[in-house]
């Protein structure tokens, strides 16, 4: 008899390379060592994914998802915080692919459902709508990451990690203050282009580009044109 294809092959060779990626970062996740891991063949790992960038691809947003069920069991914007220092601490190789080329295609448009959650935090407390927000909570964002980027490259332990670690928690909670006083007051340098738009998938651009435009106009054709895609795109 004929063998009959595996449903499960895709899921395996992402559990795999999710693995490697988690033990030794950036060199450990080859095609060859995907295909090992998994108990599978090299030829067989390019049939499901083109190359080494689109398996990343997979893991970012695995991890992605990963880090907002982490996120989602939170019930303030401090303690989503919280959670998402640890979880950088936790899974640091995991954590590293979120960002790099973070503001450019592809990740740029694709979904960012821990930035929009915590986002939507800042909205519940200060008022107004998550774009409003958006500068604030890339502010908040990059105090986090470069926190957890310091720590896990720096190899910090004891005392001090503790240290930093809450330290940030309370400069977090400054920032958050200092925005609900200081609210509808003008803010330093130039004002937030309505063209800027982070977190929104398709709708996410950096340049304000002609090409931006054009390629967001094309996905979203695309995706009205799938069953139940318009929809979809109404209820983002």
């Amino acid at each position: 008899m004929p063998r009959q294809p595996d449903p499960q092959l895709e899921q395996r060779i992402l559990d795999a390379a999710c693995r490697l990626w988690a033990r030794g970062g950036e060199k450990s996740l080859t095609m060859r060592g995907v295909a090992g891991a998994a108990g599978t063949t090299t030829p067989t790992v390019y049939e499901r994914y083109h190359d080494r960038d689109d398996i990343l691809r997979a893991v970012r947003l695995r991890t992605r998802l990963e880090l907002f069920a982490a996120l989602g069991r939170t019930r303030s914007l401090d303690q989503a915080c919280e959670r998402y220092l640890e979880f950088a601490l936790q899974h640091p190789h995991a954590y590293e692919v979120l960002f790099d080329g973070f503001a450019q295609p592809p990740s740029l448009h694709e979904p960012w459902p821990s930035f929009n959650l915590m986002r939507q935090c800042l909205t519940q407390r200060l008022g107004g709508t998550p774009r409003s927000h958006t500068r604030l909570m890339l502010s908040l964002w990059s105090l986090m990451h470069g926190t957890a980027m310091l720590l896990i490259r720096g190899g910090v332990s004891g005392e001090l990690r503790t240290q930093m670690f809450y330290s940030c928690m309370d400069a977090l909670e400054a920032i958050i203050v200092q925005a609900e006083r200081t609210r509808g007051k003008r803010r330093s340098g130039p004002k937030w282009p309505s063209n800027l738009i982070l977190g929104e998938e398709t709708e996410s651009k950096v340049s304000g580009s002609r090409s931006d435009s054009r390629r967001n106009s094309r996905s979203r054709r695309v995706r009205n044109s799938k069953p139940g895609g318009a929809s979809a795109a109404s209820r983002r």
